[in-house]
C-alpha cells in the first residue's frame, strides 16, 4: 500500500471513529421530568392466564394481555370478580361491582366502620365500627354483631398501635380478622391495652390545638393483652383459642387451612427467641403445637411467608433463618420436616410459584451476589436446583399462572431497566424492552460502580455503590454524600439502576455512596446477629471503616463528608456526628430515634431486649450518650405528629445539644407524621439542596431550584 493510500485509509478510520458530539443532561432531565438517557417502557402487570400477560402501555397507560406465542395484543379488562370494590365512603360501607352504581351497605353515619372485607363466597362484608366486629349479608342486608365490649381500650378486629406497625404489618391498615376460606368462620384478635401506657401527641391545629392519644408500648413496658377468637358467620358466642392472655407474649399472623378446619397460630415469647406453631380448632378452641424453634438471639415474627400451604393439605413450606441463612423446608401439617428445599451461605428472598404436580417450587433469592437478585427452581426434594435468570442484574420477576413462563424486569447499576420472557427453563423466549435511550451514549454522566471494601477486622467484604463526579480526575477533591439506612437486615445496596436524580449531584462535582454494614442482611442471620443487644455498635464501626477508606483516598475532600438517612437511618446519621464524629464533618438526618428506650416495646427488645435487662446496651446505643462529642453540623428534621418515632427523640437531643451551646439546625414540619407531608417534602428537598450547597460545594443554589 503506497503512502498516500495508506495515509487516506487512516485518515478515514480516525474520522469513523470519532465519538459524537457528548450532550450534557438538562436540569429537567437530571432530575426525571424529561426524557434523557432513558426513555418510559410499558409495565409487566403479571399474568391474564397461562398464555397471556398483562401489560401497562408506556404511552397511552391502559392495560393489554399479550399472546405469549403470537406476540398479538388486545386490550385486557380484569375479571368482573376481581372489580368487586367495597370502600368505606362518609363513614358508611358502599359495594360497587363493575361500572354499576355504588351500593350503601350500612346507615350509620355517625359511627364509621373500617376495614370492610368481602367473604371469599362474596355473600359477607366483615367490617369494626367502635372497636367491635361486625359482617352484613348482602342478600337480606341483615348486620350481625359479634362482639360488643369495645372501649376506647379494647379492641375486636383492630390492631393495637404496636400490632399494626411490627407484627400484623402498616398495609393492614389496623384490620386483625381473617375469613374462613369456606366463608363460615371469622378469626380475630382481641386486644386489650388497659396496662399499656398512653403516648401524648400534641396537634397544634386551631386555636386550642389537641392531644392526639395512643396506647403506644416503650421498650420494657406492658404490652397489650391479646386473646384468639372464632366467630360463625351466622352469629354465636365468640370461642377463644386456648391461650392465657395474661402470659407476656406475642401473636403473629394466623394462617387457615385449606379445609378451614384448623387454624395455624404464630406464638411467641415477649423475648422474641421461642417461636412455636399451633394448630387451634376453630369449633372448640383446643390447640396442638405443631413447631417450636429456638435462637439464641431472635426470631423475626414476619407477617408474609413464613408460611406457604400446599393445596394437597397435607404439607407446608417453611421458611427459617435457623442456621444463621433464610432458607426453606418441606414439613408435613403435623409439624414434622421432612427435608431442605434450600440450603447454603445465601439467602432465599420469596417463593414466586410451586408446581404441585411436579414437585417444584420456583424462588428468588441473593445467591450469585447479596446485592442482586435471581429466579431459581428446585424440588421438593431439594434435587436439581438450577439457576433461570441470567447475567449480573437484579431481577423482578412475574411467572405465569401454571409456571411455563416468567417475565423478567432486571437492571444493574450500569444496565438501564429492561424486561425479558423466558421459559420455565431458562430459555429466553423474547426480549420484551429496553428502558436504554437512543442517545444513551451521547450524553456525559457520572460513572456508578458496585464493589466490596474490606471491613477493619477483615471478616466482611461491606457492599457499597458509588456515583463519581462527571469528569471525575483523580487529582481534584470532591466532597462526599454518604447514604445510609442501617437496621437490622434491611440493606439499603442492590445492584440496580439508579435513574438520573443521582446524576445531577454527579454534575456539581459530589461523590455519592451507598453502603451497608455487616448486620445488614448481605450475610444472612449470622451476620445480624451480631446486633443482639447492642444496636449503634457494629453499623458505626463499619460505616467509620467506610469512612476512613473513603477519606484515604486523595480525591477525596477531608472535610467534607456528609452521611444521610431516615428513621434508623436518621439514628445513625445523628450517632455518626456525635460517635462518630472524628471521621464525618456533616450530618442530614429525619425523624431519628435517638435512644431506644423511647421507642416500641416489639421492634426494640427483638434486638436489644428490655432496658431493665440490657441497661449498658441502651446506654452504649444511645446518641444522649456521646453528645459530648459532637461536632461538625448536624441537620434534623421531624414531623410534630410522628406516631412511630415520636418527636420526643429529637426533642431530648436538641435540649442535649444546646446545653453544650454548639451549632446545628432544626426543621419541625407540622402535620407530619413519619413521612412527611406532600408540601413539607418539597420544601425539605428544598433545604437539603441548599444545605449541599451552603457546605459542600460552597457556592449559592441554583435559579432552576426557586
Amino acid at each position: 500500500m503506497n503512502k498516500f493510500i495508506a495515509g487516506a485509509f487512516l485518515s478515514t478510520l480516525f474520522v469513523t471513529q470519532l465519538p459524537a458530539q457528548q450532550k450534557d443532561l438538562t436540569f429537567k432531565q437530571l432530575w426525571g421530568q424529561e426524557a434523557s438517557i432513558t426513555k418510559p417502557i410499558h409495565q409487566y402487570m403479571g399474568w391474564a392466564d397461562n398464555q397471556h400477560y398483562i401489560e401497562r402501555d408506556a404511552s397511552d397507560g391502559k392495560l393489554y394481555r399479550v399472546n405469549v406465542a403470537s406476540g398479538e395484543r388486545a386490550t385486557y379488562t380484569p375479571p368482573v370478580k376481581a372489580d368487586i370494590n367495597v370502600f368505606v365512603k362518609d363513614n358508611d360501607v358502599f359495594i360497587r361491582r363493575g361500572e354499576q352504581p355504588a351500593k350503601q351497605l350500612t346507615q350509620s353515619p355517625d359511627l364509621e366502620e373500617k376495614n370492610p372485607t368481602l367473604s371469599p363466597d362474596g355473600k359477607y362484608v366483615a367490617f369494626t365500627r367502635k372497636n367491635d366486629l361486625y359482617s352484613l349479608e348482602l342478600a337480606s342486608g341483615k348486620e350481625i354483631r359479634y362482639t360488643s365490649d369495645g372501649t376506647d381500650v379494647i379492641y375486636n378486629g383492630w390492631s393495637s398501635w404496636v400490632y399494626y406497625e411490627e407484627i400484623l404489618g402498616r398495609s393492614t391498615n389496623y384490620k386483625a380478622f381473617w375469613w374462613s376460606p369456606d366463608s363460615k368462620k371469622i378469626a380475630f384478635m382481641r386486644f386489650d391495652d388497659s396496662k399499656v401506657p398512653m403516648f401524648p401527641i400534641y396537634v397544634s391545629t386551631g386555636q386550642h390545638g389537641y392531644l392526639e392519644e395512643t396506647r403506644y408500648p416503650k421498650a420494657g413496658d406492658p404490652n397489650p393483652e391479646v386473646k384468639i377468637g372464632f366467630v360463625e358467620v351466622a352469629g354465636a358466642d365468640v370461642t377463644w383459642a386456648d391461650f392465657d392472655s395474661k402470659t407476656d407474649q406475642y401473636f403473629g399472623q394466623p394462617y387457615w387451612s385449606f379445609d378451614s378446619q384448623s387454624i395455624m397460630v404464630q406464638w411467641m415469647n415477649r423475648e422474641q427467641n421461642n417461636l412455636k406453631f399451633y394448630a387451634v380448632n376453630p369449633v372448640d378452641g383446643t390447640k396442638k403445637e405443631t413447631y417450636d424453634e429456638k435462637q439464641p438471639s431472635w426470631i423475626n415474627l414476619d407477617h408474609d411467608e413464613r408460611i406457604t400451604y400446599l393445596a394437597d393439605n397435607k404439607h407446608y413450606i417453611l421458611k427459617s433463618d435457623r442456621t444463621g441463612w433464610a432458607h426453606y423446608y418441606l414439613y408435613t401439617l403435623d409439624g414434622k420436616m421432612l427435608n431442605p428445599i434450600t440450603q447454603g451461605d445465601w439467602q432465599v428472598s420469596s417463593i414466586e410459584f410451586v408446581d404441585e404436580k411436579n414437585k417444584v417450587v420456583y424462588f428468588t433469592a441473593r445467591k450469585e451476589n447479596s446485592a442482586t437478585v435471581d429466579l431459581y427452581r428446585v424440588d421438593y426434594s431439594g434435587r436439581n436446583s438450577k439457576r433461570l435468570t441470567f447475567g449480573d442484574f437484579t431481577h423482578h420477576v412475574a411467572v405465569s399462572p401454571d409456571g411455563k413462563y416468567f417475565i423478567t424486569t432486571y437492571s444493574n447499576v450500569n444496565t438501564p431497566t429492561k424486561a425479558a420472557l423466558l421459559d420455565n427453563k431458562g430459555k429466553l423466549i423474547k426480549e420484551l424492552a429496553d428502558s436504554r435511550s437512543a442517545e444513551f451514549d451521547r450524553y456525559t454522566i457520572g460513572k456508578t460502580e458496585y464493589f466490596t471494601i474490606p471491613s477493619e477486622d477483615g471478616k466482611f467484604q461491606l457492599p457499597v455503590i458509588i456515583t463519581y463526579p462527571i469528569d471525575f480526575d483523580e487529582r481534584k477533591t470532591y466532597p462526599v454524600v454518604m447514604s445510609i439506612y442501617g437496621g437490622p437486615d434491611a440493606g439499603s445496596v442492590r445492584n440496580t439502576w439508579k435513574g438520573t436524580s443521582n446524576q445531577y449531584w454527579a454534575k456539581e462535582g459530589i461523590i455519592q455512596i451507598a453502603c451497608d454494614h455487616r448486620a445488614s442482611g448481605h450475610f444472612g442471620k449470622q451476620g445480624v446477629a451480631l446486633m443482639h443487644r447492642n444496636l449503634g455498635k457494629w453499623e458505626m464501626i463499619d460505616y467509620i471503616s467506610i469512612a476512613k477508606w473513603l477519606k484515604a483516598k486523595p480525591w477525596v475532600a477531608k472535610n467534607k463528608l456528609l452521611i444521610t438517612g431516615h428513621s434508623y437511618g436518621g439514628y445513625m446519621t445523628c450517632l455518626a456526628l456525635t460517635k462518630g464524629a472524628d471521621y464525618f464533618d456533616f450530618g442530614v438526618a429525619g425523624a431519628p430515634v435517638t435512644s431506644w428506650e423511647l421507642y416500641d416495646s416489639h421492634y426494640t427488645e427483638r434486638w436489644m431486649d428490655t432496658p431493665q435487662d440490657n441497661p449498658e446496651g441502651y446506654k452504649n446505643g444511645s446518641v444522649l450518650s456521646y453528645v459530648d462529642q459532637y461536632k461538625g453540623r448536624l441537620r434534623i428534621m421531624h414531623g410534630d405528629i410522628d406516631d412511630n418515632v415520636h418527636l420526643q427523640n429529637t426533642t431530648q437531643l436538641v435540649d442535649a445539644l444546646t446545653d453544650r451551646n454548639v451549632p446545628f439546625e432544626l426543621m419541625i414540619y407540622p402535620g407530619s407524621r413519619h413521612g412527611f407531608a406532600r408540601s413539607k417534602s418539597a420544601y425539605d428537598f428544598k433545604e437539603r439542596v441548599r444545605f449541599y450547597y451552603q457546605f459542600l460545594l460552597e457556592k449559592p443554589v441554583p435559579a432552576d431550584f426557586n
